[in-house]
């Protein structure tokens, strides 16, 4: 591993650590160094790290016991221990407990560094990732190690987490990260229309296809494919979806020449998988087939130390489309801090690009954040929007691609969900009622009442 690591040296034999320190520098490498058990932990919670260099015998705090503090706080974070002959049987147990391996002492630097890059995991990048809390950068360890592998990756967890961040994530960390990363969301694409788009068509396969088309499983080749929201997709096209995962090769819609894929295949979805083939909204085989490696990424009130940095990179990257300046009150970010924010990352990212707006000067105070039911100042007076044009939901925005919005584009989605809304209250709540009014299908509402819920714009009880 030719690339810097960040790597964390714990030995309570001074002339050891400054060895250490020496020959991992000389690599390339940077290092924190320190002299036991309850350092580490504190330069563990402080900063991220790619590896963990111990030694085993140590007071107060042994390896072993650091270990095992490790592995609850970071479980991914590779251990490496360092051992004298006498300690084989506790290194041993250190195996079994997690570490990832053992040295005996004396060892040359040469093997020292041979191991560092057979286990360490490489530093996340600067961009487009935040992370700071250490659930978060947990996360990130794991989503490292399988990037280094071209297993199926299923990540899961609550609507706007930034599931599509990690997922662009595994990829540029993968071999692949030369080659296509092609997304699509499962939800966004009306039923008949799908398979055409996963699968790309020939000329004459219906009506308009005027021209053959490559799916997006053949503009993936060599690279990723993401399907986002896969538990979206019609059951008849699942079946069809597994074949392709199965045979490794695509067959265009009105063709008979299939195309070998060389890709890899990373699904996203914001329900409880399991629950969904339970009740036989998807079928089994596919989960297991996706559900080779689950990652499950944390809401963001599960890693508070995301918020004020996720919050402050959103403020600049919209202060600098606006061009203007801006900075949080102190009195702001502890409002950011106290909110449960059931919206995720998305919540944030709108939240502070509404506040800028609403904003003249440099400080964004406290009482410019629409939160807790002050969204609804902000509410745009109903415009009728025609039935008979069908609503697309819109991907997920994520921190990795998002960019100021334009004043048009959020009023129109502002109008977009008012009018859905209102018509969902016309029809006492009947979702069969609102969508033949709408012109849309059942699927594409439920994914957009889901994304107004977790926005805070809709629940659960205003249904009849």
């Amino acid at each position: 591993m030719s690339e810097s690591l960040n790597i964390l040296v714990v030995e309570d034999d001074d002339a050891l650590r400054d060895a250490l320190l020496i020959t991992l520098e000389a690599a390339g490498h940077r290092v924190t160094a320190v002299d036991g058990g309850p350092a580490a932990l504190v330069a563990l919670a402080r900063e991220a790290f790619s590896m963990v260099v111990s030694d085993l015998r140590m007071d107060p705090m042994d390896g072993l016991t650091l270990l095992g503090e490790i592995r609850s706080r970071l479980p991914g974070l590779p251990v490496l221990l360092m051992t004298a002959f006498g300690d084989v049987d506790k290194a041993v147990a250190a195996m079994r407990g997690g570490a990832c391996d053992f040295m005996l002492k004396p060892f040359e630097p040469k093997t020292l560094i041979e191991q560092i890059a057979r286990y360490a995991v490489p530093p996340p990048p600067a961009d487009g990732v935040i992370a700071v809390d250490p659930k978060t950068r947990e996360t990130l360890l794991l989503a490292a190690r399988v990037a280094a592998t071209d297993a199926t990756v299923l990540l899961t967890g609550e609507s706007g987490v930034g599931k599509e961040v990690f997922a662009r994530y595994i990829h540029d960390q993968s071999a692949r990260a030369g080659g296509p990363f092609v997304a699509i969301n499962c939800a966004a694409i009306p039923d008949n229309l799908l398979e055409a788009t996963l699968f790309g068509y020939e000329k004459g396969a219906f009506t308009g296809a005027q021209t053959a088309q490559a799916g997006k499983f053949e503009q993936a080749n060599g690279g990723t494919l993401l399907l986002d929201e896969i538990s979206e997709m019609p059951l008849g096209l699942q079946a069809k979806l597994l074949r392709v995962l199965q045979e490794r090769e695509v067959e265009r819609v009105g063709g008979k020449k299939p195309v070998a894929l060389d890709i890899r295949v990373l699904a996203t979805s914001n329900r409880d998988m399991a629950g969904e083939v339970r009740t036989g909204r998807f079928r089994e085989d596919l989960f297991y087939r996706l559900n080779v490696f689950p990652l499950e990424i944390p809401a963001l009130r599960q890693r508070p130390g995301d918020i004020l940095p996720l919050a402050r990179h959103c403020l600049a990257r919209q202060a600098v489309a606006a061009r203007r300046t801006a900075r949080f009150a102190a009195a702001t970010e502890a409002r950011l801090m106290g909110y449960a924010w059931p919206g995720n990352v998305r919540e944030l990212e709108n939240v502070v690009h509404r506040a800028l707006i609403m904003t003249g000067g440099e400080s964004i105070e406290a009482d410019s954040l629409p939160l807790a039911g002050a969204v609804a100042a902000l509410a745009i007076p109903v415009v009728a929007v025609s039935a008979a044009v069908p609503c697309a939901a819109p991907s997920a925005p994520t921190l990795a691609e998002s960019h100021a919005s334009t004043g048009a584009s959020a009023n129109m989605k502002d109008l977009e969900r008012q009018h859905i809304l209102d018509t969902l209250a016309k029809v006492g709540g009947s979702r069969k009622k609102a969508v033949a009014m709408l012109g849309i299908s059942e699927r594409t509402l439920r994914y957009k009442l889901s994304q107004y819920r977790e926005e805070g714009f809709f629940n659960d009880d205003e249904e009849a």
